[in-house]
């Protein structure tokens, strides 16, 4: 559609009078690069010849078997990938403005055209057809991103969390660009028992297919927390959800679970391949969990145990979950990425765990990143 009268065009003429037709294709001899000219005496005649290579149809209203906007809304419909040009009579002008409000492009009276006149109109045509089409693929393209948008929304998580004595902070940043979604994947649910369960998640690689997989492997730890079960029967769940669902067996996934007690005294850790948590007690300065994981992460290897680490939390503490999108931050003069060394330095200057403080602190954030803070104070 981008082609004008200086570069070779196939043209479509539908008219019914030879005097007519033999003066468009005269006029349009004298262009620089005359288009090649298929003449066509009826709109059923021209059926067969609206293919794909027509760039614009030129259209007489008046024919034996279509007449006024039947014939236009006819040929709008056969060739919703050409430009539309309708040809009028000196008493039929109102004709053709009516012509452009219904979708064609333009409109000429025949009795003032001359070889100027139609090769711009020609152009004309094709231009406002190709702004029509783009104009409508914007529009498409909007809507579909907006519903994108409101699905992805709607299968991040709500937190299932009911005691008011936990205060419950995450923050979520995918990586890709105008994406509401990720392979990072969180969630936090309260038990009928009182005990407050978490999980922190990471599915290698980035795209729609590895976020897919990752509200998968969340609903399936929701439910599975929901339906009791705990350790490493859940983690072996999620590890046969993980091989049947991924596209390429390459793809494995990281996560960290927490089980804080009811009396929200003690924690039970699996850290699968993971950034093991930051806890922070009282006035202390905050420490990494673990220096080892529970074992290697999902998807790997098969028949494996996981470690479970059983965490004294204490009265007064905030305990932070993250994936590396967060340490792998880069910071400064963006040369140098954050670390464990990094993130423990800036809870350490603010006295406490702010994500928005943390997020703020770096100078670019290149992965997805989920993190969830659970405190409470004594």
């Amino acid at each position: 559609m981008t082609q004008t009268l200086d570069v070779p065009l196939t043209l479509l003429l539908i008219e019914d009078d030879a005097g007519d037709a033999f003066l468009v294709e005269e006029l349009l001899q004298q262009a620089e690069v005359p288009p090649k000219l298929i003449w066509v005496r009826s709109l059923e005649e021209s059926r067969a010849r609206l293919t794909s290579d027509i760039h614009c149809v030129l259209v007489d209203l008046s024919l034996p078997d279509a007449h006024g906007l039947e014939a236009l809304e006819e040929v709008l419909r056969m060739a919703p990938h050409a430009a539309v040009l309708v040809l009028t009579g000196t008493r039929d002008v109102h004709m053709g403005v009516a012509a452009v409000q219904a979708g064609a492009q333009d409109y000429l009276v025949k009795q003032d055209v001359d070889a100027r006149l139609l090769a711009r109109a020609v152009r004309y045509s094709m231009e406002r057809k190709r702004a029509d089409i783009a104009q409508i693929n914007l529009v498409q393209a909007q809507l579909t991103a907006k519903e994108n948008a409101r699905l992805e929304r709607g299968l991040l998580p709500n937190p299932i969390l009911r005691t008011t004595t936990l205060e419950h902070t995450s923050r979520y940043r995918p990586g890709r660009e105008r994406a509401l979604l990720a392979g990072d994947f969180f969630d936090t649910v309260e038990t009928a028992d009182g005990a407050v369960h978490m999980v922190v998640g990471d599915v290698c690689g980035h795209g729609p297919d590895e976020a897919a997989l990752g509200v998968a492997l969340r609903i399936a730890w929701r439910t599975l927390v929901l339906a009791g079960q705990s350790d490493n029967t859940l983690l072996t769940v999620m590890d046969t959800l993980l091989k049947t669902e991924r596209k390429s067996p390459e793809i494995f996934t990281t996560l960290c679970t927490v089980t804080i007690s009811p009396d929200q005294c003690q924690a039970r850790m699996y850290v699968v391949g993971h950034p093991p948590p930051l806890l922070l007690c009282g006035d202390g300065d905050p420490i990494s969990v673990s220096a080892a994981p529970s074992g290697p992460p999902l998807g790997i290897f098969s028949g494996i145990e996981w470690t479970p680490i059983d965490v004294r939390l204490g009265e007064d503490w905030s305990l932070l979950v993250y994936t590396d999108g967060l340490i792998e931050a880069t910071v400064g003069d963006g040369s140098d990425l954050l670390g464990t060394e990094g993130l423990i330095k800036i809870i350490k200057e603010h006295g406490q765990i702010d994500l928005d403080r943390i997020i703020q602190g770096v100078t670019e954030i290149n992965d997805d990143v989920a993190a969830v803070l659970v405190s409470r104070k004594g």
